[in-house]
């Protein structure tokens, strides 16, 4: 049972290098593992895999040992933890806003003592191998993580008692549905919300982090202390790509 680099990462104090990813392309995967990345965002809230695409892409990333962050189209508990034992590394959770959401997630995703995650001990998690039990369990408590994301104002009141929460690994800052509620509401900036989190979080010893795509914005989450960094997808690879690469043709001419 291979060991998650994400977590091998927080448990160091080191920045976990991350990479989104929405759309099935099984090669991503060695490419990102290439360049040094631990962890791939693998966005299914916003983007559509059926289940056998997921277990592709969860095929290579054992491959390459890269880990992959499912971030779920649902909350159902057998849904969630089928993740995990597909092979997923972590879960991402959106619009967890609550104390009690936090609570009822890590009763999903957590073998006891922890929570109450239904056992298989077949599936790719346990490399198709019936393990002890016991061994199982631990090793999934051990090398699995639960992130959730913090994305609204009600969230942002909320995060001390929800970074709190045994079973929660490491809490992460959504920019876009926060920032679009912040600016409604007025009540605090983005960056105020990074200062809250961050201080909840080193307040009860969780990890925390979020999307930090140039060199200035990782430099200056990292020094709040924050280790989770994505900066880089493949929309970002695309774009860049065809402009750069398209802008010779006029050098044809």
């Amino acid at each position: 049972m291979r060991k998650s680099k994400t977590l091998a990462r927080i448990r160091q104090g080191e920045a976990i290098r991350t990479c989104v990813l929405g759309h099935y392309i099984p090669g991503y995967l060695a490419h990102a593992a290439r360049a040094g990345y631990d962890c791939v965002w693998l966005d299914m809230e916003h983007r559509a895999l059926s289940i056998r695409e997921l277990q592709s892409i969860l095929a290579h990333a054992h491959l390459h040992d890269i880990d992959v962050m499912v971030r779920p189209p649902t909350l159902e508990k057998t849904g969630l933890y089928r993740y995990l034992e597909d092979g997923v590394a972590g879960l991402l959770i959106p619009h967890v806003s609550t104390v009690e959401k936090a609570r009822m997630l890590v009763q999903a995703t957590k073998f006891p003592p922890l929570g109450d995650r239904g056992i298989d001990n077949a599936g790719l998690d346990s490399d198709f191998n019936l393990h002890d039990p016991d061994d199982y369990t631990a090793w999934a408590n051990q090398e699995t993580f639960l992130t959730v994301i913090i994305e609204t104002p009600e969230a942002v009141h909320n995060v001390d008692a929800i970074a709190a929460v045994e079973g929660v690994d490491m809490i992460f800052i959504g920019p876009g549905d926060l920032g679009l509620r912040l600016r409604q509401t007025k009540e605090m900036s983005i960056d105020d919300a990074w200062e809250i989190v961050a201080k909840a979080c080193q307040k009860h010893g969780k990890a925390f982090g979020g999307p930090a795509f140039s060199l200035d914005e990782m430099k200056k989450r990292r020094n709040q202390g924050a280790q989770l960094l994505v900066n880089n997808s493949e929309f970002v690879n695309f774009a860049d790509g065809l402009q750069r690469n398209g802008a010779l043709f006029n050098e044809l001419s």
